[in-house]
């Protein structure tokens, strides 16, 4: 099997399980994906792509003989996140760029054969590897948009952003790995987004320009386009808190393995096994970088939550490293998982 066919199986096993969330997008506007066990949903298949979709929303993930899977794990408030990122080379994953609201015309690329008479617009946020947009077949809707193309639609008093948050037009976000919709309603200002497929749209984030989350360590000259969430040990789809499934947590760190930055691999791997054998924190000389300090974070918390290492040795690795930083918390565009 070739490393290329092994990763199209990989995602598409991953797209089968209902308990895998996924996002895409950019830092400041993410499309979410997830559906529940039973829903009712359509999977297709080809040599080239994997799509999901359900009466709330769907995803289509493409082959590339550049794509690169990155695997990680952050500290959050509570326990710990992981991800794994879709990457692209910068060269092969930017998109168009288009700063103003732009019509594409209608959308061809629709997961579902229903909405591809629907029309596309751009919404021109200018990020790099996606292009954010929305697509109706309203006349009404599309006779609107189609009035305000041209101009920004983060300007102050936007005709097009009223238009939108009124009447919740599919929201479609493409990249060079595939597409995610989202066919809920968006929510009134101050609302929770819905369970299920929605999105995030955040200027203050966007106005930042970067490509995804300072928390997630990315190597120099890739771009995540797309992110999954693996089930997690203490978390469900919806983020709610569950007893520790040790299943979860070793599949993970399988993934980590395969796909993780050594140097990060072996430190944990460094750290987990001192504690292990009963030695404190000052006979182990560790790097002071950011990303360091998180993942000794995330080993000693999944220490703890796993219960399996000696707690008077972990207590003292707890004290000496596991403060709390506010550099490390949550990422405001992690998904649920």
């Amino acid at each position: 099997m070739t490393p290329t066919t092994h990763l199209f199986e990989f995602l598409a096993g991953q797209i089968a399980d209902t308990e895998a969330g996924w996002s895409l997008g950019t830092f400041g506007a993410i499309a979410e994906f997830t559906r529940d066990s039973g829903e009712p949903a359509a999977l297709h298949q080809t040599d080239e792509a994997i799509a999901v979709a359900t009466a709330r929303g769907g995803l289509r993930i493409e082959m590339s003989s550049e794509l690169r899977l990155i695997a990680s794990e952050s500290p959050t408030t509570e326990s710990w996140s992981h991800r794994l990122a879709l990457c692209l080379p910068h060269h092969a994953c930017t998109m168009s760029g288009r700063t103003v609201l732009t019509e594409i015309g209608t959308d061809s690329g629709a997961l579902r054969a229903a909405d591809r008479n629907g029309v596309l617009f751009d919404l021109g946020l200018g990020t790099l590897q996606v292009d954010v947009c929305v697509r109706s077949c309203d006349p009404e809707v599309v006779a609107g948009l189609r009035g305000c193309t041209g101009k920004s639609v983060l300007a102050p008093g936007c005709e097009a952003m009223r238009i939108i948050l009124a009447a919740s037009p599919h929201r479609v976000f493409i990249s060079r790995v595939g597409r995610a919709e989202v066919f809920q309603p968006i929510p009134p200002p101050g609302g929770k987004s819905p369970t299920g497929p929605h999105t995030h749209l955040l200027p203050k984030l966007l106005a930042q320009h970067r490509t995804h989350a300072a928390t997630e360590r990315v190597p120099s000259g890739w771009v995540p386009c797309a992110h999954i969430y693996p089930p997690h040990p203490l978390r469900d789809g919806l983020g709610e808190a569950r007893p520790f499934r040790c299943e979860h947590h070793v599949a993970f760190q399988a993934l980590l393995e395969r796909y993780g930055d050594p140097e990060h691999v072996a430190l944990k791997r460094q750290v987990v096994d001192s504690i292990m054998a009963g030695h404190g924190p000052s006979g182990v000389s560790l790097p002071a970088d950011r990303f360091a300090r998180a993942i000794v974070r995330v080993a000693l918390r999944q220490l703890h939550a796993s219960d399996r290492s000696p707690t008077a040795t972990l207590a003292a690795w707890l004290s000496a490293y596991d403060r709390t930083d506010p550099a490390d918390a949550e990422d405001p565009m992690e998904a649920p998982h």
